[in-house]
């Protein structure tokens, strides 16, 4: 198993990898490591030209990136933050379809030649990422054919991330959902340590809260993870990921075709 670093909290303040805090501190950022996954696996000439269109920002809980149906403005490149893709119904019921962490871009539609969001993005932990303006964005494409490659083959994960959300929400039972979801924050924070409420994870998995608790509650007997005022800590991966739905597995195999991806547990 790959170690596990740090602790994330969803719904606080960021904690930082201690490989990333260490090459920050102190450094100017024109020094500082790129650490989004995608930018990262760019060629040195081509990550050199697009540095300086990438502007480093901190988000926040609850930042909300972009609308459905809005124009869209920026990209966002993930580093140390988790970012929720969220289908909004009737402008008042809320369903997450996808997470995106470092190993992925918000706003991917942008590359496909989309203008407007089709989902809303909320940051769900907080953390920071690299920004870029659509013309920026646009220039670097034009410039930079390695850059398209790598968005083009996230936007095919993203994709396939999004459909099998649909299907697992509709087919499968919660305690594997939740074990899936779960899983898929590891991976991304890479820690196995995290904050997040049962009204945060009903509202994330469209059901009631009490289903949560229940599922929650036989892992814990389970020896999976602890949880505790919700403080999520998992203690047997291979156990949870046998309690994952087959979701899970497709997400891996599909991520593992990503530059430079691996699941964390």
């Amino acid at each position: 198993m790959a170690a596990l670093t740090g602790r994330f909290l969803i719904g606080g303040a960021p904690c930082v990898p201690a490989h990333i805090r260490g090459a920050i501190a102190g450094a100017p950022w024109a020094m500082l490591p790129i650490s989004n996954m995608l930018l990262a696996a760019l060629p040195r000439a081509a990550l050199r030209d697009i540095r300086a269109a990438l502007d480093p920002v901190t988000l926040v809980l609850g930042d909300v990136l972009h609308e459905p149906g809005r124009p869209l403005r920026h990209v966002y490149f993930p580093v140390t933050c988790l970012v929720s893709l969220i289908v909004v119904v009737e402008d008042r019921l809320a369903l997450e379809v996808a997470l995106v962490g470092r190993e992925g871009v918000v706003g991917v539609s942008l590359a496909l030649g989309g203008q407007r969001s089709p989902v809303r993005a909320v940051v769900q932990g907080a953390g920071s990422a690299l920004r870029m303006t659509k013309a920026a964005l646009r220039t670097s494409l034009a410039g930079h054919a390695p850059l398209g490659t790598v968005l083009q083959g996230y936007a095919n994960s993203l994709i396939g991330q999004i459909a099998r959300t649909a299907g697992c929400n509709r087919f499968h039972l919660i305690e594997a959902r939740l074990a899936r979801w779960l899983l898929m924050t590891r991976d991304r924070v890479e820690s196995a340590d995290f904050m997040m409420t049962q009204e945060f994870l009903s509202t994330m998995l469209g059901v009631r809260r009490v289903g949560i608790s229940d599922a929650a509650s036989s892992f814990q007997r389970r020896h999976l993870i602890e949880y505790s005022r919700g403080h999520i800590t998992i203690l047997d991966h291979e156990g949870l990921e046998a309690a994952s739905c087959s979701c899970y597995a497709i997400d891996v195999a599909d991520a593992r075709a990503l530059p430079v991806w691996r699941p964390a547990g």
